[in-house]
C-alpha cells in the first residue's frame, strides 16, 4: 500500500523589511527539496509568498537586492488620507516586476491575510487580483493607506493572523512550516543612536517632502543592553515599537492556539522597519534559520 505524501504548507509571517529573509529560507527549503504546495502570508510575507507561488522568486530577489536608500525612498508617494504613504508608485512598480494575475492562476495554492478595518475580522484572500491581496495584506495602519476590496476598506493582516498557519491549514495542508520574523524584538532597548548619514533622495513632489528626514533608518531598530541616553524617540520611532510589541504578543497567542508543525525563527531584531535596502543581510539570516531548522523538518517530512 502507498502512502500519500502530506501536503506541506508554508506561513510567512508579517516582519516589514525582515522579510526579505523569507526569499532565504524559502531557497533552502528548495535545495533541501522540500517543496511546499501551499504557500499563505501576511504583509510582506504575503508579498515573498505570492512570487514564490508564481515562480517569480529569482525576479523578486533580484530586485530587492538592488534597492538602495535612496531607491525605497523614491518608490514612496506621501499623502495624509488614510496613512502616510499612498502606494501607487510602489505597488505599479511591482505590476512591472508581479504581472498582475489572478491569484487562481498560479502555480502553487496561495492564499494572503489581510484585516477588515471598520469590523476588525480577518480576511483571507485566495482569489481575484494578486496586486489587489498584496496591497491589501501590506496596508500597515498609519504608514500605507487601506485598500477597498469589494466595498470593504482592508489594511495590513498582521492586526489579527500575523504567521497564517490557521490558513494554510484551511488550505488543506498537512504540516505547516512556518517563519516568525518577530520572535526576537521584545526585550531589547530601542537604538537612539543616530544612524549612518545615508545619500538623499530626490525630493518628492509633494507637501510632505519633510517625512523622508522622519524616517531615520534606525527606525524601529532595537539592541542589548540599558539605554543609552534618556532622549524620547519620535513620532515614528513610537508607533514602529509599538506595532512590534503588538506582532510578537498577537503572534504568540495564535501560534499558541494554532501551532505550526516547525516554526522557524530568524534573528532579526537589528532590522529597522524601512531597512528595505538591507536585503542580503536579511536574506542570508533567512539560510542560517532555515539551516537550524532543516533537520527537524527532513524527519517531518521523511526526507534524509
Amino acid at each position: 500500500m502507498q502512502l500519500t505524501k502530506p501536503k506541506i504548507g508554508l506561513a510567512l509571517g508579517s516582519g516589514s523589511a525582515r522579510g526579505w529573509s523569507h526569499i532565504g529560507i524559502i531557497r533552502v527549503l528548495e535545495e533541501a527539496g522540500i517543496v511546499p504546495d501551499i504557500v499563505c502570508g501576511t504583509s510582506i510575507g504575503s508579498l515573498v509568498g505570492a512570487a514564490y507561488a508564481d515562480g517569480q522568486l529569482e525576479s523578486l530577489e533580484k530586485w530587492v537586492r538592488s534597492l538602495t536608500w535612496q531607491g525605497v525612498m523614491g518608490l514612496l508617494d506621501f499623502t495624509i488620507n488614510g496613512g502616510l504613504i499612498h502606494g501607487e508608485r510602489l505597488f505599479a512598480f511591482l505590476r512591472t516586476h508581479l504581472s498582475n494575475k489572478d491569484i487562481a492562476s498560479f502555480p502553487k495554492a496561495f492564499g494572503a491575510v489581510a484585516t477588515e478595518l471598520v469590523t476588525g475580522r480577518e480576511v483571507w484572500l485566495r482569489e481575484g487580483s494578486v496586486i489587489d491581496a498584496l496591497r491589501a495584506s501590506t496596508a500597515l495602519p498609519g504608514l500605507f493607506k487601506p485598500h477597498q476590496i469589494d466595498g470593504r476598506l482592508l489594511v495590513d493582516g498582521a492586526l489579527v493572523n500575523p504567521v497564517p498557519v490557521s490558513l494554510c491549514r484551511a488550505m488543506g495542508a498537512d504540516l505547516v512550516i512556518a517563519v516568525d520574523l518577530n520572535s526576537d524584538l521584545i526585550g531589547r532597548h530601542f537604538d537612539l543612536s543616530d544612524p549612518p548619514e545615508q545619500p538623499k533622495a530626490a525630493e518628492p513632489s509633494s507637501t510632505f517632502s519633510t517625512v523622508l528626514d522622519k524616517l531615520p533608518m534606525k527606525l524601529g531598530r532595537l539592541r542589548s543592553g540599558p539605554p543609552a541616553s534618556p532622549q524620547m524617540p519620535s513620532i515614528l520611532d513610537v508607533l514602529s515599537i509599538s506595532l512590534n510589541i503588538m506582532q510578537v504578543r498577537i503572534t504568540r497567542s495564535r501560534l499558541a492556539g494554532e501551532p505550526a508543525d516547525v516554526l522557524i525563527r530568524p534573528r532579526l531584531a537589528n532590522f529597522a522597519l524601512m531597512d528595505y535596502h538591507r536585503a542580503a543581510q536579511a536574506i542570508e539570516e533567512g539560510e542560517h534559520a532555515a539551516h537550524r531548522a532543516l533537520h527537524e523538518i527532513k524527519e517531518l517530512t521523511g526526507r534524509r
